[in-house]
């Protein structure tokens, strides 16, 4: 009798065990929850993202084309996905999503479908995997859709750096995941779009070079030109002006449209060249002496505590360019060589602005010096030469003979010289006691007032005219990207990711850019450590599983002995 009811409690307990553990199972799906033990809190959503997801007002769905079998990187990259897309649904029921395989079905599907996603500007990613000892080929397309109502954004979810192997791009591609989700969400959910003005008047770049520009902000804001000359004030509905290259002085009262519009919480993005020199000066003689260029905004620049100086920075970190070493059969041999002029920048700092952001291709840029204001500014270096640059300061000679011989690291003295900075907060007015009765009576003309002291607002300068400047080919009308380089038949992304980030921070500097900042970190194994303890870890990790279960099953055994005894 006692032997059935043992066996019946034992019954009991385990199908009591079994419900509990079924009922955990049911309520986990439909109840997201994690404990982050991260250093870097790499499963944490930062505020401003919790923000914009927990108030979506309507389903945003969101289609992952990354479905299917992939070597273990990618596999981490497609379940980070995965993982994220949990997070935001447990902060809003309205956060839906799929995952498909757009290499699914019969040949004709395949190809109508790849044909429509080239069509919305999807371009597949060739993935080479080794399966045993052949490699074959993979057309995949890291993108996931997100759609409101009429509206949808493509994103990339493979970050791709030549300069780096896969595993670090992947890292990069992971912890760029919810900065790029939120940014998503946040742009699906414009009511209205923010207005950005392009500069004109100052020779600032034609529409044929400034169309990059143009099209990576129009899907996301009403893009204009503004002439300066052609306007009394610059209207406050701007939410931010770019200065791109200017070439021509700015005369007092320019200067003064530009001082009252940052007084009233404008934002001003400034792309300026420190001396008059590029490449086509070279074209047709061996050595060109620039001249300082002279813009008339020392001064302006000098309240907002920063100034450009009179020189060139070079850098052993840079991109090359042709030239001809010789002819054979009569035709010019060209060879690629590094050109000290034309930095090619890393981001060292931790700012959203360049976090996690390729490398930025500067031409001809000059070094920012940071100075004291009368007000307290937060000057922050976004960009900065390699610890293997220097300067030379005007008059300089610039040639193509520096080509001839070995770069000298030791000569290379002056390290890390900024290149673009960002400063912030209340800035003081250059016209403070110095306004002139044709300013009073603008203004007066206009209902407004001088003020001598801004609103909390932000600039940034970047030495170099040309970085946001895109190729254009007269004869065929056709353009390339920002950050193309015609030699090396390449695109510096970073320089398209800066600008982008720069325009979306002035904008909105609480925005979901610092989920940029965020850092997913490889933590290697240390290789000599691990071959010295292979054996012992070895041992361990398989005999110690086995000595606790012979241990467990001693100890079941003598209390069902002592149980079965009484």
């Amino acid at each position: 009798m006692m032997n059935v009811r043992s066996k019946f409690q034992n019954t009991l307990s385990i199908l009591l065990v079994a419900g509990i553990l079924v009922f955990i199972n049911i309520l986990g799906s439909f109840f997201y929850g994690s404990w982050d033990l991260t250093e870097e809190k790499r499963f944490t959503l930062t505020p401003a993202t919790a923000e914009i997801v927990s108030k979506v007002p309507d389903v945003i769905l969101v289609r992952v084309l990354l479905e299917g079998e992939f070597p273990a990187g990618f596999k981490r990259l497609q379940q980070s996905t995965k993982e994220m897309l949990d997070q935001f649904a447990s902060l809003s029921g309205y956060i839906e999503y799929e995952f498909e395989d757009p290499n699914a079905g019969t040949i004709q599907e395949i190809n109508a479908r790849r044909e429509e996603l080239r069509k919305d500007g999807l371009v597949p990613t060739n993935l080479f995997v080794r399966s045993g000892s052949e490699n074959k080929e993979q057309i995949i397309y890291p993108y996931a859709i997100f759609s409101f109502g009429e509206r949808s954004i493509a994103v990339n979810l493979l970050e791709s750096s030549a300069d780096q192997d896969q595993e670090t791009n992947l890292s990069n591609s992971i912890s760029l995941l919810e900065y790029k989700f939120a940014n998503a969400i946040h742009k699906l959910q414009y009511k209205e779009k923010k207005n950005i003005a392009i500069s004109t008047g100052h020779g600032e770049l034609e529409a044929e070079y400034a169309k990059s520009l143009i099209s990576m902000l129009y899907p996301f804001y009403n893009v204009g030109r503004l002439n300066l000359d052609s306007v009394v004030q610059i209207s406050p509905e701007i939410s931010l002006l770019i200065v791109p290259r200017p070439i021509r002085k700015f005369e007092d009262k320019d200067k003064f449209k530009l001082d009252q519009y940052l007084m009233h919480g404008g934002r001003i993005l400034f792309f300026v060249d420190g001396m008059a020199m590029t490449l086509d000066s070279l074209a047709v003689r061996n050595e060109y002496i620039p001249e300082p260029l002279d813009l008339g905004l020392g001064d302006l620049f000098f309240e907002f505590g920063v100034r450009i100086e009179p020189n060139l920075v070079l850098d052993i970190e840079c991109s090359r360019i042709p030239q001809v070493i010789g002819k054979q059969g009569g035709k010019p041999q060209i060879e690629l060589f590094p050109w000290y002029y034309h930095p090619l920048v890393a981001s060292k700092g931790n700012h959203p602005i360049v976090s996690n952001i390729d490398r930025v291709n500067f031409e001809f840029v000059s070094s920012i010096d940071t100075l004291r204001t009368k007000t307290p500014l937060k000057k922050s270096v976004l960009l900065s030469s390699s610890q293997y640059s220097r300067y030379q300061l005007a008059p300089m000679k610039v040639g193509f003979d520096i080509l001839r011989y070995k770069p000298e690291p030791d000569k290379f003295n002056k390290p890390n010289l900024p290149l673009a900075v960002l400063v912030e907060g209340q800035f003081s007015s250059l016209y403070e006691n110095r306004v002139t009765e044709e300013m009073k009576s603008t203004l007066s003309s206009l209902n407004m007032e001088f003020r001598p002291l801004s609103d909390p607002t932000a600039v940034i300068v970047v030495a170099d005219g040309d970085l946001p400047r895109n190729l254009y080919d007269a004869e065929t009308g056709k353009s390339a990207p920002m950050g193309y380089s015609r030699w090396e038949k390449t695109t510096f992304d970073g320089n398209k990711d800066f600008v982008l980030n720069a325009v979306e921070y002035l904008i909105d500097p609480n925005h979901v850019l610092v989920a940029r900042s965020k850092q997913f970190k490889l933590r290697l194994l240390d290789k000599v450590k691990t071959e010295k303890e292979k054996t012992f870890w070895q041992v361990f990790n398989i005999g110690l599983p086995i000595v606790l279960l012979g241990l467990l099953g001693i100890f079941n055994h003598q209390i069902r002995k002592r149980k079965y005894l009484k």
